[in-house]
């Protein structure tokens, strides 16, 4: 059965095929963006799609968040997705690191993730699904780094799986599942040209595993075919 989803990063790339694949089953979509009169692909998914909702909302802005929790207070939210990243700088290897943009990185990639979860879990509690989702990525995995550098984008995803396993235990009691996703190498602004996997399927990867999660799945990290990736 369709229910109501929230996406942050809503506007392009693997957020709005998302948005897209969500809304042409009939789910309510909650789409957030930091600059909704620039996301024209998003406000034509809103006139496509009645049950698709635009809401300004850039994650590092915690006063928009919660006023973003109010105006929802009363919407159960089956998943809420923490979609919404910053890369920083690329090829960052040892030496090289800008301290500064680590710390925006660090912001926008693992604290807001938290915030989000923390401004709606009573909305995610008070659903049928009950699931949170934070958009991870492999190179956050410590088993899996082969090759060093990428400082500042690796630690904030190995920080914000640390932030889901806390998360998984602590809404456990509420009966809330919380997993990290690794969407692949997408062909998107972030991933590049050259990338594997096109953003639909990737996608729709994503979604299968998100409504088949349940909580014996919560507290896991998953690539987008459905493979537990360690952490």
């Amino acid at each position: 059965m369709p229910g109501t989803i929230l996406i942050t990063g809503a506007n392009r790339g693997i957020g709005l095929e998302m948005t897209r694949q969500f809304a042409a089953d009939g789910w309510q979509v909650f789409a957030c963006s930091r600059d909704i009169p620039a996301a024209d692909e998003l406000r034509a998914l809103r006139e496509q799609y009645r049950k698709v909702q635009l809401f300004q909302l850039d994650v590092t802005d915690y006063d928009q968040m919660a006023a973003l929790g109010k105006a929802l207070w009363d919407q159960p939210i089956d998943i809420l997705l923490n979609n919404a990243a910053y890369y920083g700088p690329k090829g960052v290897a040892f030496g090289t690191v800008d301290l500064d943009e680590w710390r925006r990185v660090l912001e926008c990639n693992t604290i807001a993730p938290y915030k989000l979860a923390e401004t709606f879990s009573r909305n995610v509690a008070d659903s049928a699904r009950k699931v949170i989702a934070v958009m991870s990525s492999k190179v956050g995995s410590i088993a899996d780094n082969s090759s060093g550098g990428g400082y500042i984008y690796r630690s904030s995803k190995t920080a914000v799986n640390q932030v889901v396993k806390s998360l998984s235990v602590d809404l456990r009691g509420q009966d809330i599942s919380v997993i990290a996703l690794h969407p692949g190498w997408v062909k998107t602004a972030m991933g590049g040209p050259n990338a594997l996997i096109s953003a639909g399927e990737s996608v729709a990867g994503l979604r299968k595993v998100l409504l088949e999660t349940d909580l014996e799945r919560s507290g896991r990290f998953y690539n987008y075919d459905g493979s537990e990736i360690p952490w």
